[in-house]
């Protein structure tokens, strides 16, 4: 599971580990909210291996996913949860920014799936979660490229899952709303849109799973969302405008 040292991804490994899971290998950059998280995770009777990685680094990661699998033996479930976002106008926008959005949203999700995604195809049996985001429905102003990255790894699931299935590997989309962790906290706040908690996504996910669904909403104004953007496309974007933080340039 990567991200998952803080927000959606913590959530979402002690779900797991309530859940009855015997190990969880645990990513993320920061090596003591790791070790954090895996006290938490073991006191439920949950083996946790942490690995401090960052997704940026494709021969790191490549190094220490191979060495985790040949050592622990098979994944059967694979959450790409790490995620960066930045708040801006496009105009005001800076490329290194947008380079470590599409470097962790994207680049890093690829490269730690492929690793997995051969083993779950060589075991016949797995299943990948893929964190995007309302945000990959309907795009927001003042977030363009984080937009565009969520929007990408909805193409790049539902095209994986299509892949896959003859293999019995299953690929998810997880989609949240916005949802109160520390990424967001110096983000200013799309107005009349309520939050969810890390704990609430998680819950959805597991439920999700349990039904069979490719695509799990967070949250009913989620489903509302989705649901008006189908039919009244305009009318979404006029709402989105009028709620956006900062003035459109």
């Amino acid at each position: 599971m990567t991200g998952a040292s803080r927000g959606i991804g913590r959530a979402i490994a002690l779900k797991f580990a309530q859940q009855g899971a015997k190990r969880l290998l645990l990513v993320a950059r920061t090596h003591h909210r790791l070790m954090d998280i895996a006290a938490e995770v073991e006191a439920m009777g949950t083996e946790a291996v942490i690995l401090p990685l960052d997704l940026t680094q494709p021969i790191e990661v490549h190094s220490a996913i191979v060495k985790a699998l040949r050592h622990y033996g098979p994944v059967h479930i694979l959450v790409n949860c790490a995620g960066v976002a930045y708040q801006t106008s496009f105009l005001q926008s800076r490329l290194l920014q947008v380079q470590d959005e599409i470097a962790t949203n994207l680049v890093g999700m690829y490269t730690i799936t492929r690793l997995v995604a051969r083993r779950m195809v060589a075991q016949r049996e797995g299943t990948i979660v893929n964190v995007s985001s309302l945000m990959g429905k309907i795009a927001a102003p003042t977030m363009t490229t984080y937009s565009a990255t969520k929007f990408a790894i909805v193409g790049f699931t539902q095209a994986l899952r299509s892949e896959l299935a003859a293999h019995n590997v299953k690929v998810v989309a997880l989609l949240p709303s916005l949802t109160e962790t520390d990424m967001v906290e110096n983000l200013q706040w799309f107005r009349g849109i309520v939050p969810t908690t890390p704990e609430a996504v998680a819950k959805a996910l597991v439920v999700g799973l349990q039904k069979g669904a490719t695509e799990i909403l967070v949250g009913w104004q989620s489903h509302l969302a989705v649901w008006c953007n189908r039919f009244a496309p305009w009318l979404v974007e006029r709402v989105v405008h009028l709620a956006a933080p900062l003035p459109q340039r």
